[in-house]
């Protein structure tokens, strides 16, 4: 080939390579979804939808449009995903390692042993069609329970439930037949139904009610108001602090806990309302400093059961703050009762 040809060549393939950028950034959004369905860590899935771009540039000299462009794509991201998983498989909460504490003056981690926690999503598409996925697929109860399924009946409930694909699509992508396709989601789709809430028990958006309800809550969490926040909890609520796994269940021993150890520490707080994993309500923690300013300490994620609190997930990872477009502080003239961050 001489040098003109060369060149033409190595031109046709960039603007190939460049038209397949633009063609695949718009599946971005749903894919990252789909990795963290699969994973259960936001910064894995991201890690991984890196991967899968990566992998697809390279070898879409050869993709040659036998199958559709979004197809292909996962099947990259769906194989990147399960490979990752031959070695370590799962993600927890609190909830999933033993039985709740009744002592609310337990040792929180008392052996000091570190595990890779569930992660909660931010809420980045300010239109929810922006991600192609039925809406409550990355609701933090989901992906907590998708977490107890193998991961390769993870993946076949994932693309067959919430991506409505067909068993035959499921199974060549997944190099195995329909029919464990259909015997792979039988098995997840009841394994999923012992650990997984029921639709009635969850609040599924956060409406003016729901909003409401969280706005009382962070006002008697801001006031350290117990007998108030009585009145906002379910007797069964569930009080999660990764990264300790000590958790307590019963509003009595959840009260205990916070009166004595918490609300000592934390003197003055401020919240702020933010909203993860499609519309899951959340209060961002901040505590005051030595300095007068307000710093970050936990992102408090909440189940609303009707009209209490089922649920507090307190991540406390000040890391997650940047990714939810929290500010690093909070100025001593920060009004209480939260603000919400549209």
């Amino acid at each position: 080939m001489n040098t003109l040809s060369s060149r033409a060549a190595a031109g046709e393939a960039s603007q190939d390579s460049d038209a397949f950028l633009r063609q695949a950034a718009e599946y971005r959004p749903e894919l990252l979804a789909h990795c963290y369905r699969m994973l259960g860590s936001v910064q894995d899935a991201e890690d991984l939808v890196q991967e899968t771009y990566l992998r697809a540039w390279r070898g879409y000299g050869g993709f040659e449009g036998r199958s559709s462009l979004r197809y292909w794509l996962y099947r990259i991201a769906t194989s990147a995903c399960l490979t990752a998983l031959q070695h370590s498989s799962r993600r927890f909460v609190p909830a999933g390692l033993g039985a709740a504490s009744d002592d609310a003056t337990a040792a929180l981690n008392p052996t000091g042993e570190e595990y890779p926690w569930v992660q909660p999503m931010p809420d980045t598409a300010a239109d929810p069609a922006a991600v192609v996925a039925e809406r409550g697929s990355v609701r933090l109860a989901l992906i907590v329970a998708l977490q107890q399924l193998p991961p390769r009946q993870r993946a076949v409930l994932i693309l067959r439930d919430v991506l409505a694909w067909h068993a035959a699509e499921v199974a060549d992508l997944l190099d195995t037949s329909p029919a464990a396709v259909n015997s792979a989601l039988q098995r997840a789709r009841a394994q999923l139904q012992q650990v997984a809430a029921t639709e009635d028990e969850v609040t599924d958006s956060l409406d003016d009610r729901g909003r409401a309800l969280v706005d009382r809550f962070a006002k008697a969490f801001e006031d350290a108001d117990v007998d108030a926040l009585a009145r906002l909890l379910r007797d069964d609520v569930r009080l999660e602090m990764p990264p300790d796994p000590l958790w307590f269940e019963g509003r009595d021993v959840v009260l205990r806990f916070l009166a004595e150890r918490v609300f000592p520490v934390a003197g003055e707080q401020r919240l702020l309302g933010v909203t993860t994993n499609d519309g899951q309500p959340a209060l961002a923690t901040y505590w005051r400093g030595t300095d007068g300013r307000f710093h970050p300490h936990a992102l408090q994620v909440l189940t609303l059961r009707g009209d209490r609190v089922g649920r507090i997930l307190a991540f406390r990872d000040t890391g997650y703050f940047p990714s939810f477009g929290l500010p690093g502080s909070l100025d001593p003239g920060t009004a209480p009762a939260p603000s919400w961050l549209r």
